[in-house]
């Protein structure tokens, strides 16, 4: 048994769902803090040719200095990091019936963007609270494609890259 090895580790990126529930646990003489958390997926319908959403909902648990990191720090809405473990947990209800829940048991929780309740103002670890710009102001025509654009003249396309057949790899 010495020889198997197995990992545990959950990395998540996403927006709180509501305000998180804090807690103390008296005989622990620890803070706990629980909250939802949404990921989303973008996909590509192949049916309907149109790109859709998948969302996620994950049960987020803390304890000690991370929920009281998460008590100052997060709120509903936030866009936060989550690193930590799955954990299942098994009870009984009271219809002696057995009852899952499946929780990610946070070990740490970083704030990437603090929402506040001022609609248009956001703010972030790396810089000081600013308001929405003026309408108009930086807008651009919408690209058909994800994430950052490389310079037209570092584009290539598949056709451009040698294929050499006699590698096995």
């Amino acid at each position: 048994m010495a020889n198997k090895r197995s990992l545990n580790r959950v990395i998540l990126v996403g927006h709180v769902g509501k305000d998180p529930e804090i807690t103390h646990v008296p005989n622990l003489d620890k803070d706990v803090a629980k909250f939802s958390m949404a990921t989303t997926e973008v996909f590509m319908d192949k049916a309907t040719n149109q790109f859709q959403d998948y969302t996620e909902w994950h049960n987020i648990v803390a304890w000690g200095f991370t929920a009281k990191k998460v008590e100052r720090q997060v709120s509903k809405g936030s866009l936060v990091l989550v690193e930590g473990k799955i954990k299942t947990r098994k009870w009984k209800d009271q219809n002696d019936q057995d009852r899952w829940s499946t929780e990610i048991r946070a070990d740490s929780v970083t704030v990437l963007e603090r929402s506040t309740r001022e609609k248009g103002i956001t703010e972030t670890p790396y810089s000081q609270p600013t308001s929405a710009p003026p309408a108009g102001v930086g807008l651009r025509e919408p690209s058909n494609s994800f994430g950052p654009q490389a310079p037209p003249e570092m584009q290539i396309d598949d056709m451009d890259i040698p294929y050499d057949d006699s590698d096995p790899f």
